[in-house]
């Protein structure tokens, strides 16, 4: 799956997360899977939107387990580390102004996903490259209940 991403396109804005989530459902991925998969697609895609001049999003599914790669043309992170802090936000007004840049897409995609690796240069671009994988649900007899 390739999507391109138009930097500023707001109006575009979801469109690849939603065709991954409608492609996810079809080949019968686990769906606490298929969730977190389209969560970090989706940051990744506003991430585009509102940094970058361009990008591309491509899915790859490989069984039980989904690759994806995120990368634009665009100022990219002087300072990784610090980008990944929830909270910390380098959105311009504008993005703001629209509900966007909280500060909290790169901390969502890396909840979501079980491996990341960001690369970014300034003046180039950033490259975000997540896998996924089906995680071992909590059985009923590890829950504990704190109440008596």
């Amino acid at each position: 799956m390739r999507y391109p991403v138009l930097g500023g396109g707001f109006f575009l804005a979801g469109r690849a997360a939603a065709d991954v989530k409608r492609r996810l459902a079809e080949a019968g991925l686990e769906p606490e899977l298929a969730r977190r998969v389209v969560i970090a697609i989706y940051e990744a895609e506003m991430n585009i939107v509102i940094h970058a001049t361009s990008g591309l999003i491509e899915v790859e599914v490989e069984g039980e387990e989904v690759r994806a790669v995120a990368s634009d043309r665009g100022p990219g992170i002087a300072d990784v580390e610090r980008a990944m802090a929830p909270g910390f936000s380098t959105a311009s007004e504008k993005a703001r102004s629209l509900g966007f840049g909280a500060g909290m897409g790169l901390a969502n995609i890396q909840r979501c996903s079980d491996s990341l690796c960001i690369t970014s240069e300034l003046d180039r671009g950033t490259r975000v490259e997540m896998t996924f994988r089906p995680r071992p649900q909590e059985s009923k007899e590890e829950r504990t209940d704190d109440r008596a």
